[in-house]
């Protein structure tokens, strides 16, 4: 997708679809690209008085003024809106919570993964740790809320009481086990985690979006015209979505324990006990910070789907409202 980025100049051409992404999302580059940017943990430290900048050229430009206007290139414009994504919500335009914006999953997550993976032994530590991710994520789903359809308050503290319970269960259910098989390797208990984390996806983002998997999820046409609602869309959506997460949570919750593992082995540390938690943490933020963007990228975010795949009576109501449709759109969500 051109954009002519590479014109500084602040005579303006031709209007700039802002809304959709700067980069190519066809290609898998394009959309790590774009969640490279979204993601980027460096926008944590950006001041109001630029975000308002931001926002006042977004805000602006989308009324109409031109670039010569608003004394801005097109590189600035793209850099204000993705400033202006990072920090508001797209919906009601107010400035979302600092935690639960998509540039505070890098360095939050860090830090909740590494304590996760170094105090995994006993049963108080595995329910603080569990208790503490799932509230953050609790606060992601709460912060990055739909502004036409919110989730209802109640439906997010269900899901966040039964994913807590489902990481905690799992955690200390796979820690008794090993328990009882001594004879496994200690590695096999680093790993315990990471089977509660991703056992806690794969009940919350399905809860999170019941509305869907009850009444289907939208479809349009290419134009975004909406001709119907898919259940079957909504199941591949929300499957896509919570193998998404698990992939993203694997680099850190299966390459940190194999090094620490490798490291208590060999001794390497035991002169320096206190450096396991930093180290630990800091491993994480590595793998965190490519695979949360190129997770993200894995899937397009608006869903190409052939009509003869969509439920025979929903494939009427599509073909009622243009017999000549053979390819419908529905988006996919995070």
């Amino acid at each position: 997708m051109s954009t002519g980025k590479e014109n500084g100049s602040l005579a303006e051409e031709r209007r700039i679809d802002i809304e959709k992404p700067y980069w190519d999302q066809s290609t898998f580059k394009g959309r790590a690209m774009h969640f490279l940017s979204v993601t980027n943990p460096w926008n944590l430290f950006v001041g109001s008085k630029r975000l308002e900048h931001a926002r006042d050229v977004v805000t602006k430009y989308r009324k109409g003024d031109s670039l010569a206007q608003l004394k801005v290139t097109e590189e600035e414009l793209w850099e204000c809106k993705y400033l202006y994504d990072s920090a508001f919500h797209p919906d009601t335009g107010e400035k979302m919570l600092v935690i639960g914006r998509m540039s505070a999953q890098v360095p939050m997550n860090m830090m909740i993964t590494g304590c996760m993976l170094t105090f995994y032994k006993t049963t108080a530590n595995v329910i603080t740790w569990q208790w503490i991710n799932q509230s953050f994520n609790a606060i992601v789903n709460y912060t990055n809320r739909s502004g036409s359809s919110p989730i209802p308050m109640s439906t997010i503290f269900q899901s966040y009481v039964i994913a807590t319970g489902g990481a905690v269960v799992t955690a200390l259910g796979l820690n008794r086990l090993f328990f009882f098989f001594r004879s496994a390797p200690p590695l096999v208990g680093r790993l315990v985690p990471f089977a509660a984390v991703a056992a806690a996806n794969c009940v919350n983002i399905p809860f999170m979006r019941m509305s869907e998997l009850q009444n289907g999820i939208e479809l349009q046409t290419e134009d975004g015209a909406k001709v119907g609602n898919s259940k079957r869309a909504a199941r591949k959506a929300i499957a896509a979505v919570t193998l998404s997460r698990i992939l993203m949570a694997s680099p850190s919750m299966i390459l940190a324990p194999i090094v620490m593992n490798f490291i208590d082995r060999r001794q390497l540390l035991r002169n320096a006990k206190w450096t396991v938690v930093p180290l630990q943490v800091l491993l994480c933020g590595v793998c965190l910070t490519f695979a949360t963007p190129l997770c993200c990228a894995l899937f397009v975010q608006r869903v190409p789907i052939s009509v003869t795949e969509l439920e025979p009576e929903v494939q009427e109501q599509v073909l009622s409202k243009d017999a000549s449709l053979r390819t419908v759109y529905y988006n996919k969500g995070l």
